[in-house]
């Protein structure tokens, strides 16, 4: 890898993930000035924020070009699907994260399921439909349980697991009839369901070349027991027993080699993280999605569990150049929890105060999500997921004391939280 002198980086996006990204920047001897945009009330503690939306490509290439930025690492999927990484190449500015045609993996479920079938990738039984007459047809050959995906991107929340067919009609027709996901709803993946559990990988890509962080769990549904509705993710750990080394193995050579082949096959120079939603199903792993960006919660456990400089080799990826044949990471376990608003994922207030415990025991940590700094300096909640509360420990069972005992500290009015974090890993 190239040898630099300090870089300016700019951290384009406002949640958890990007305050979890801030911070590992902070701490790498390469940085020089690290910002972001828009940022959030706790990432304004730590570095400057400037008040530009991911979704304003033009303002975002300015800003990096004003501040002399040298590193721009892009935490959500819109700016990538908006093409935010081709924008910054033609000015010259490397930046972390895939390219317009890339991001299409994430961006277009349809187009992902296509690119799978294409290069043997393992995944479900699917139809893609813009109508509704063909795909109720196909509702009557394959019957509930099933799943209903919007094509677009939708926060993460964009999927029914239908479990009888009159579900599965409803959200057919919510999508392509109704509004239920606007434009990202137009068109629609219907697949079979798989069983198992689920795991999530997360790959550093620069073209063919890659490396993998270590496995990790997220915990999609909002209530205790995996029920309720789907959420961005309410907490996540790593690393999950269920990903053995063996396991591990076939992951790379079955699914992260032959995408990362098939991308180039396709002529896509692919550069940024490669994010596979596993289901570890009895015939073997299966992929149900892929992201283009580094999930958000399970950033807040996967990067700390990094030993190394990571910013040498986000800047290695951006660049096309070679990756280290593999990362360091600390021992043990980590653990996030996310505090979110009473309410979500539906309806939320926005607004309360929130307290803070005045010392953080070692080894624990507070990412910022929803949350804002008002004119007299105090934090606020902004959105429906608030914080995440992250422990590492030698233990999983010791990381979720510690970040719970800590989750126990904060106070805001209606604060919500799942109990529950990690279990199927503490019930093995």
């Amino acid at each position: 890898m190239s040898e630099t002198s300090q870089l300016n980086i700019l951290v384009v996006g406002s949640g958890g993930r990007e305050h979890a990204l801030v911070q590992k920047c902070l701490q790498s001897p390469l940085a020089g000035k690290v910002i972001a945009a828009p940022g959030n009330g706790g990432m304004a503690s730590e570095v400057e924020c400037f008040n530009v939306t991911v979704e304003d490509i033009p303002a975002l290439v300015k800003l990096a070009q004003d501040q002399k930025i040298g590193l721009v690492v892009v935490g959500p999927e819109v700016p990538l699907s908006l093409g935010l990484v081709d924008a910054l190449a033609e000015v010259g500015i490397p930046a972390y994260g895939p390219n317009q045609a890339g991001a299409q993996l994430e961006s277009s479920k349809a187009f992902c399921k296509d690119f799978f079938a294409r290069h043997q990738i393992p995944t479900a039984a699917y139809g893609t439909f813009t109508e509704v007459a063909p795909a109720l047809a196909y509702l009557e050959e394959h019957p509930a349980p099933i799943v209903i995906k919007a094509s677009g991107l939708a926060a993460g929340k964009g999927v029914i697991m239908a479990e009888t067919q009159e579900e599965a009609i409803a959200a057919v027709k919510d999508m392509l009839e109704g509004d239920a996901f606007g434009s990202s709803g137009k068109e629609i993946v219907i697949e079979e369901t798989l069983y198992g559990e689920e795991a999530s990988i997360h790959v550093i890509a620069s073209g063919e070349h890659f490396v993998c962080l270590p496995p990790s769990q997220d915990h999609k549904r909002a209530g205790e027991g995996d029920t309720g509705l789907n959420t961005g993710g309410m907490g996540a750990y790593t690393p999950t027993s269920k990903v053995t080394p063996a396991m591990q193995a076939e992951i790379e050579e079955q699914v992260i080699k032959p995408t990362l082949a098939g991308l180039k096959a396709d002529g896509i120079d692919y550069r940024g993280t490669l994010y596979a939603g596993l289901m570890l199903t009895e015939k073997g792993v299966k992929v149900l999605e892929y992201n283009v960006r580094f999930g958000d919660p399970e950033t807040q456990v996967l990067l700390p569990m990094v030993a190394d400089d990571l910013v040498p080799v986000l800047l290695a990826s951006a660049k096309g150049e070679a990756l280290p044949a593999k990362l360091k990471f600390h021992e043990g376990a980590a653990i996030v929890i996310v505090l979110a608003a009473g309410g979500y994922p539906g309806s939320y207030a926005k607004g309360k105060a929130i307290h803070f415990p005045d010392t953080l025991p070692a080894s624990s940590a507070i990412v910022h999500a929803g949350t804002t700094r008002d004119a007299k300096g105090s934090i606020r909640t902004a959105g429906g997921r608030v914080l995440g509360v992250s422990g590492q420990a030698p233990t999983l069972q010791a990381a979720v004391d510690l970040a719970y005992s800590v989750c126990d500290q904060i106070e805001f009015e209606d604060k919500y939280l799942r109990r529950d974090i990690g279990h199927r890993e503490l019930n093995r």
